[in-house]
């Protein structure tokens, strides 16, 4: 491969990684527990937290309900990990075909 062509190559991967940033910035991951369901940007920004408490808790026990958000959160913050991960692995691998 000439020199040229890598370039070309090096520079249309940077192109896909930014836009596959870009598409996982604005993707909305959602977290759940269960009393606790959250949604968060590929930033992870806290987008939204809705508590469902209707009869399931006593509305004193307010440590129980810290703790369920605290679940709902990293799980949210987890599926965010594992999608990056995942659309981003395929950029480690095609630099190893450049190198």
């Amino acid at each position: 491969m000439n020199m040229q062509a890598l370039m070309r190559e090096a520079q249309k991967m940077q192109k896909d990684l930014q836009k596959t940033q870009q598409e996982l910035e604005k993707t909305v991951y959602e977290g759940t527990s269960s009393l606790v369901h959250v949604k968060m940007n590929g930033k992870k920004e806290l987008i939204s937290v809705e508590i469902n408490i209707e009869d399931s808790i006593e509305k004193e026990d307010i440590e129980l309900l810290q703790d369920m958000i605290l679940v709902a959160v990293n799980d949210g913050i987890k599926k965010v990990d594992q999608d990056k991960e995942k659309k981003m692995s395929k950029y480690g691998q095609g630099l190893s075909g450049l190198l």
